[in-house]
């Protein structure tokens, strides 16, 4: 009996081993995957409200579809079961937005709904942004109206006619 519990503790070692060296030889990658998902959630974002800065509005139909895409490959990790489900709750609510800003072409339609998305965005932005990327969470004193930029240089996207350079920083990451 002795024996066969020195063996199973020896292959449950040995098996346990096992198990993390093949861990430590694929988390680079998975590391890398991973940034690089953060990157491309962040770039879809400020691509859409630089879009909205210079009015393109069929750049921002473009970047609100690729935004949307890259939110629905991003799994969060690391958060306990109450985090996931707020987390995954506001991942939705972003992809919802980003759908309805994709069916319109009115540039002024598509602002009000990336107001919206932009709060939203925010909220999630500590576990999207990429390792190596600022982020500032701008706002329009005139409206409230809040947007992240990885620039301090504010850029309005609300209204880039009338009040380009208005705006301050409120927060960073």
């Amino acid at each position: 009996m002795r024996k066969l519990l020195v063996i199973a503790f020896v292959c449950f070692s040995t098996l346990a081993q096992a198990q993390l060296t093949s861990k430590e030889e694929v988390a680079p990658e998975l590391v890398e995957k991973r940034e690089a998902q953060k990157k491309e959630i962040t770039n879809n974002y400020l691509a859409l409200k630089n879009n909205l800065v210079v009015s393109d509005s069929l750049a921002v139909v473009t970047n609100a579809a690729a935004l949307k895409k890259s939110l629905k490959d991003f799994r969060f990790k690391k958060l306990s079961l109450e985090e996931m489900n707020e987390a995954t709750k506001k991942r939705k609510e972003l992809i919802d937005l980003a759908t309805e800003v994709t069916v319109t072409k009115n540039i002024n339609k598509q602002r009000k709904i990336v107001q919206l998305l932009s709060v939203k965005f925010w909220e999630l932005a500590p576990k999207f942004k990429a390792a190596d990327t600022a982020l500032y969470l701008q706002v329009c004193p005139m409206t409230s109206a809040v947007w992240a930029s990885d620039s301090k240089e504010i850029k309005n996207p609300y209204y880039p006619k009338n009040m380009l350079t208005c705006g301050e920083i409120k927060a960073s990451l």
